[in-house]
């Protein structure tokens, strides 16, 4: 199972920050996208020259739950599809635990961390169950409701566990298993090791799904892995019933999750008149563009930028996530596209055989049984057979060592041993390996790759050989190596450029064709230039720009005309060509707008985390300009001043959020420390408790509730609602600080220790905690 964060812009993990931030820092609010509210550029008559106003959305599909049958439906007509469909890696993906499918050893062995012993088992009852044992701890059970993974992957296949918690969420448990290595491990909290083992070397609180945070499913208040792991799973809060709602057809990858809803498809089916109808109720996929058939896979197969919540199969993808955009939240590829960080098949965008031809995933992948074909539809006999590559590449194959320079049966001669090795995802660390084919499809350059810090593909056979010498043998084979793609290698020598300018130049000058290159290229104009509304841009960068904002690719002109809004927009020439595009936009408003203004919020988050408060204030006024009425900007307008201690204005902006959408209780919870920190200690009250009131799980809501009694001197109301915060959520350090106050206050040595070592598992470097523990002293 892959288990990167996907990128979620609107809706990180609240209840991280707090860890990270401090209670008293924003309350438990994530600093998101969005700040400010303003227009800076003119007219020839010095008029302030505004954006339209956002065009309706396209009418999207209506999708609901309802409109999925699921695939024992599909089977009565295609029960060939269906019968290699069930034992493939999708059909057997994930779902309801039970001794078929759970991969991990249940048997009673215990797991030891350094400070908690974890004991997977199995009840009377035939459940399985993780039981938690830490020392002056109650212990904690958790039931396994939910299994996601197989350990299928040749690279190294793993399985995770969900359970189900109160508020009705599925949790992430941070107890994965390796099939391939017979071994339970954890993620690491970000900054340490990767994958680790599960040793009496790490701590619980080491990993970083501890306490449990992260849902099964999409959900703007949690950390997620989006709608990957299994078919139409939707999570929604039931305002009614006060909880979550998290359904799903099942976590198996079923065939709605690639053909859309069939219930119109069995209807017309049913009625007897599906030979005499252009329309069977769904797309025919065999009909789709090389774009349109990747999309299907990239629903999954990629990480991608959350724009609109609310995706089932069967809506447009593109309304909803932008796929080339994750690039500007971390550099996680390299310039030729390769993975750096960790990602997953969207390599292949920046493959030859995508740029230059039409090759998509069902070209080798069959879609029904997951096993492999030649771009004809034969069936192949195993992964590494050379047919998938030769009937295009067919002067490669006659005889083959002729190209390889390896004997015909060895690994060297197999084409994807070159062109698509394993490549271990760096940000997973070597203790558990995790390694994925290279499909953007490379030739091998050794002396590159290394340099790079990837494992170049010779290397993989060749151990005892160092870069310098196996390129020299590349080349005594084939000839000076070949270059790399003009964006490519304009990117490349970019980044050895110091004149900013410059690099833009040769940058700007060589992305035609290549959509990811383009989309690194700009992403790295934005961070060279990184003062807003600058005195001055040289007109030939404005010039490439504008062209750039022509692109028929929506992230690519999205980002150019982000990056001349950012970099210029207070240029009345170039502030009336942006006006013009927004206008000329027509059906494509939303989506491009979309973009627009999710580009213009993370810059503003940099600049906000860097501490550059103008920038970010700049960054963020610009996507008001384009969203006007979008509550998150506004939130985040008010969560920037309040950084920057103007509290005035950020209870000014907040409550502007909340008359847009008014059940955000998040947002409640930063106006109530707005309040608090201004003394008005009754409105700071009610605002938490409004909070809570429209989700009662909301712990950021109990821990600032608790400090403002704290605060107040009402010890005993402090106790209870720091309690409740660090029930729902054990990992708010500073929720357990604040605690640990109240408890000495009232005498309780001991429980204020407790909960001073408690909340130092999750933020042991805090020397304030440190020494309000030598305060207290030992009881």
């Amino acid at each position: 199972m892959s288990k990167k964060r996907q990128a979620a812009p609107t809706g990180p993990p609240r209840s991280s920050a707090l860890k990270k931030a401090g209670l008293l820092a924003i309350g438990g609010a994530v600093l998101v996208a969005g700040i400010g509210v303003g227009r800076i550029a003119y007219n020839r008559a010095g008029r302030h020259v505004g954006f339209p106003a956002p065009n309706p959305p396209e009418a999207d599909a209506e999708v609901t739950h309802a409109d999925f049958v699921g695939a024992e439906t599909c089977a009565s007509c295609h029960p060939s599809e269906y019968a290699v469909w069930k034992p493939s890696t999708h059909g057997r993906a994930g779902g309801l635990p039970n001794t078929g499918l759970v991969k991990g050893p249940f048997n009673g062995r215990p797991m030891r961390f350094r400070d908690a012993v974890v004991t997977p088992s199995t009840t009377p009852a035939g459940e399985f169950v993780f039981t938690v044992v830490q020392q002056d701890r109650p212990t904690v059970v958790f039931r396994v409701d939910a299994v996601v993974g197989g350990g299928y992957m040749v690279g190294g296949g793993t399985q995770a566990a969900f359970s189900k918690f109160p508020d009705g969420t599925l949790r992430f448990l941070p107890f994965d298993y390796s099939q391939a290595e017979h071994l339970w491990f954890c993620q690491a909290r970000p900054g340490n090791r990767g994958w680790l083992p599960i040793t009496p070397a790490i701590a619980l609180a080491d990993c970083d799904a501890w306490p449990p945070t992260r849902v099964l499913g999409s959900s703007e208040r949690f950390q997620s892995c989006q709608q990957c792991h299994g078919s139409q799973i939707e999570v929604t809060f039931d305002s009614v019933a006060k909880r979550y709602d998290t359904r799903f057809t099942t976590l198996a990858i079923n065939c709605e999750s690639c053909h859309g809803p069939g219930r119109r498809h069995v209807e017309i089916a049913h009625s007897g008149k599906i030979d005499a109808t252009a329309d069977i109720g769904m797309r025919a996929l065999a009909t789709l563009t090389k774009d349109q058939s990747l999309d299907v896979c990239f629903q999954c197969h990629s990480v991608k930028a959350a724009l609109e919540p609310g995706y089932l199969p069967g809506k447009r993808l593109q309304a909803h996530f932008a796929l080339k955009l994750p690039q500007l939240l971390d550099t996680i590829y390299y310039a030729d596209g390769r993975t750096r960080v960790f990602a997953y098949q969207e390599g292949h965008l920046s493959s030859d055989c995508y740029l230059n031809g039409s090759m998509t995933c069902v070209d080798c992948h069959d879609p029904h049984s997951q096993r492999y074909r030649d771009v004809n539809n034969a069936p192949l006999p195993g992964r590494f057979d050379d047919g998938q590559c030769l009937d295009c590449h067919a002067s490669k194959g006659g005889p083959v060592e002729r190209h390889t320079h390896h004997p015909p049966a060895s690994q060297g001669s197999r084409c994807v041993s070159c062109h698509m090795p394993y490549l271990q995802e760096s940000s997973v660390g070597h203790e558990v390996r995790y390694a994925r084919s290279d499909h953007t499809i490379p030739i091998p350059r050794p002396v590159y790759d290394t340099r790079l810090g990837i494992e170049n593909a010779c290397q993989q056979c060749h151990r005892d050989r160092n870069a310098q010498d196996l390129e020299a043998q590349v080349t005594a084979w084939y000839g000076q190596i070949k270059p790399h793609p003009t964006p490519v290698a304009g990117l490349l020598a970019a980044d050895s450029v110091s004149d900013a300018a410059r690099a833009a130049h040769t940058i700007l000058s060589t992305t035609d064709g290549h959509a990811m290159a383009a989309i690194a290229g700009l992403g790295r104009i934005l961070r060279r230039y990184a003062t807003p509304d600058l005195a001055a841009l040289d007109g030939e960068t404005i010039d490439r720009l504008e062209q750039l904002a022509a692109s028929t690719d929506r992230d690519v002109q999205a980002l150019a005309l982000a990056t001349l809004h950012l970099l210029q927009g207070a240029d009345p020439r170039v502030r009336r060509f942006l006006v013009r595009e927004v206008r000329s936009l027509g059906p494509e408003d939303s989506p491009v707008r979309n973009r627009w203004a999710w580009i213009l919020r993370v810059r503003g988050d940099a600049f906000l985390a860097s501490g550059d408060h103008a920038g970010a204030l700049a960054a963020y006024r610009k996507a008001l300009e384009l969203k006007p009425d979008d509550p998150a900007v506004w939130r985040s307008l008010g969560v920037a001043y309040t950084r920057m201690r103007d509290y005035g204005k950020a209870i000014e902006h907040f409550s502007r959020s909340l008359a847009l959408r008014p059940s955000q209780p998040q947002v409640l919870v930063e106006m109530g420390f707005a309040l608090m920190q201004q003394g008005v200690l009754d409105r700071a009250r009610e605002a938490y408790r409004q909070a809570i009131a429209i989700n009662p799980w909301e712990p950021a809501a109990y821990a600032n509730l608790g400090v403002l009694e704290l605060r107040d001197g009402a010890l005993r109301p402090a106790v209870t609602a720091l309690e409740k915060a660090v029930q729902l959520d054990p990992g708010l350090a500073n929720a357990h600080f604040a605690l640990a106050s109240a408890y000495a206050q009232l005498g309780e040595r001991g429980r204020a220790a407790a909960s001073v070592q408690r909340g130092l598992e999750f933020d042991p470097t805090n020397a304030t905690a440190r020494r309000m523990l030598d305060a207290i002293g030992t009881p």
